[in-house]
C-alpha cells in the first residue's frame, strides 16, 4: 500500500513545494485549494498531484474531503496543514470578519483536519502531522493581531496533540517560516520588501523548498523521536527558545 499525504494550500507557494517534495518521496499526494481553480489545474498538469477543493474552514467540507482522498487513495498517514490566509489591519480598524476568516481558515482549519485522520492514525498505531505556523506567531507582527494569534494557536495545537498522540506512534511538530520567496511575499511593497530581507541574518528570503525540506524530514520513519518540537526556518531573522 503506498503512503498518502494530504496537503492543505496543496497548489501554490510554499505548500506546491510541500507537495511535489513528499511526491518525490514516494507518497501519494492529495493537494486540497480553496478557490483558485485555474492555478490547482496548472499544478496538477505540471506535476501530476491530485487535487481536491473544499473550504478548511468548515468541519463537514473536511470530513467529506477526507474520506473522498481515502476512497481514491487509501488510508493518509501524512497530514500537512498549511492552508492559511492573511487580512491584515490594525485592530482599532479591524472588522469582525478580517477576524474571523484568518481565524477559520488559520485555527480551526487544525481541527478540521485533523480529527477526521486522527483515530484511524491511532489505531494504525503511525502518523505524522506537520502544521505551519509562521514567524510571526512566534514574536508577533504589527497588522496581523489576528493572523499572528491564530499562528500562535497553531503551536500550542501542536504541542498537545503531541503529547495525546505520542504513544501511539504519531508524531506532531510545527515549522514556523520566515518570509519566502512567494507570491505572497512578493505583492509587498518594493521599499517594504527591501527593510525585510534587511532585516534576515542571511540576507536574502527563504525558499520553498527549504520550507518543503524540513517538512519531509519530519515526515520519515527515522525521526520518530521528534515530536511537539517548534522549528524556526527563517535565516536567523527570529531566534526563540519555542
Amino acid at each position: 500500500m503506498s503512503r498518502v499525504a494530504i496537503v492543505t494550500g496543496g497548489t501554490r507557494g510554499i505548500g506546491a513545494s510541500i507537495a511535489t517534495a513528499l511526491q518525490n518521496e514516494g507518497y501519494a499526494v492529495a493537494a486540497v485549494y480553496a478557490g483558485n481553480d485555474e492555478k490547482a489545474q496548472e499544478f496538477h498538469g505540471s506535476c501530476g498531484i491530485r487535487v481536491y477543493k473544499w473550504d478548511v474552514g468548515d468541519h463537514q467540507a473536511c470530513a467529506e474531503g477526507v474520506r473522498k482522498v481515502e476512497g481514491d487513495l487509501g488510508p493518509v498517514c501524512t497530514l500537512v496543514n498549511n492552508a492559511g490566509i492573511t487580512r491584515d489591519g490594525m485592530l482599532h480598524k479591524m472588522a469582525v470578519e478580517q477576524w474571523s476568516e484568518v481565524m477559520r481558515t488559520n485555527l480551526d482549519s487544525m481541527f478540521n483536519m485533523t480529527r477526521p485522520l486522527i483515530e484511524s492514525m491511532r489505531e494504525r498505531n503511525f502518523g505524522r502531522i506537520v502544521n505551519i505556523s509562521s514567524i510571526n506567531g512566534q514574536k508577533g507582527q504589527m497588522g496581523q493581531t489576528n493572523y499572528s494569534a491564530a499562528k500562535a494557536g497553531v503551536i500550542g495545537f501542536t504541542k498537545a496533540l503531541a503529547q495525546e498522540n505520542a504513544r501511539k506512534g504519531i508524531t506532531v511538530n510545527c515549522i514556523c517560516p520566515g518570509y519566502v520567496d512567494t507570491d505572497m511575499v512578493a505583492a509587498v511593497p518594493p521599499k517594504v520588501l527591501e527593510s525585510i530581507i534587511a532585516s534576515i541574518p542571511v540576507g536574502r528570503l527563504g525558499k520553498g523548498q527549504e520550507i518543503a525540506d524540513t517538512v519531509c524530514f519530519l515526515t520519515r520513519r527515522e525521526t520518530a523521536f521528534i515530536t511537539g518540537s517548534i522549528i524556526a526556518v527563517n535565516g536567523g531573522q527570529y531566534i526563540a527558545n519555542g
